[in-house]
């Protein structure tokens, strides 16, 4: 029968080595629990979270007029939920047959791969955003007035001498450019950012209780 995650850390992240105190391995046994599941919580509630802003955003950007935002972020969501479940169903299949340490560092690993994929995502994720936002505003509701119209009328009778390409001023495009290229520079530091913000601190306990343990190993 395969062990679960209790039974590993009931049998000691150091096996049978008697020169640890019991106490003391018993304590790393237990938080080693609590930082596994608290993490494999969060993660869950944050995987439905996306899935469930993606179905709730769809409806309310036709109600309000920019579907073709709400549609651009729906299926950015789907496609990150998507991830993520396949980062949990990995997650599921960490070995469990290994001590409590090496099990921890087998979800080291996991989550290390997990931060640097999503910090890679990010890159094109928030100049994907922009686009989006800025394409849903521009061309408002399906069939209906194109707010992007009213702003390009209005600059051509303040500014006539406005240079357009493609029906669109230069100006708008610079600036457009100039946003995207900086969100896709800066975008990876964000979502690092965004990561740490919601698991560092599971993250920096987990580095310190693998610290002590080495140590302790040593």
């Amino acid at each position: 029968m395969e062990k679960s995650i209790e039974t590993i850390w009931n049998e000691g992240f150091l096996k049978n080595d008697a020169l640890i105190a019991p106490k003391l391995n018993d304590l790393y046994n237990r938080k080693s629990i609590d930082i596994v599941e608290q993490f494999k919580r969060m993660y869950k509630i944050n995987r439905i979270a996306v899935l469930a802003f993606a179905f709730i955003i769809l409806p309310i950007s036709f109600l309000v007029k920019i579907p073709y935002m709400g549609i651009g972020i729906f299926i950015l969501f789907n496609v990150l939920a998507a991830i993520a479940d396949k980062f949990g169903k990995s997650l599921d299949k960490i070995d469990k047959t290994v001590s409590s340490y090496q099990y921890l560092l087998s979800f080291d690993k996991w989550a290390k791969e997990m931060v640097s994929v999503n910090t890679k995502l990010s890159t094109f994720l928030y100049p994907y955003v922009f686009i989006i936002m800025a394409s849903g505003f521009w061309f408002g509701s399906i069939g209906g007035d194109v707010p992007g119209d009213r702003l390009l009328n209005y600059l051509l009778l303040e500014y006539p001498n406005t240079y357009l390409i493609l029906g669109f001023p230069l100006i708008l495009i610079i600036i457009a450019i100039t946003i995207i290229s900086l969100l896709a520079y800066f975008g990876g530091r964000i979502g690092k950012w965004d990561l740490n913000l919601v698991y560092g601190r599971i993250l920096k306990k987990l580095d310190t209780m693998l610290a002590d343990m080495a140590e302790l190993k040593a």
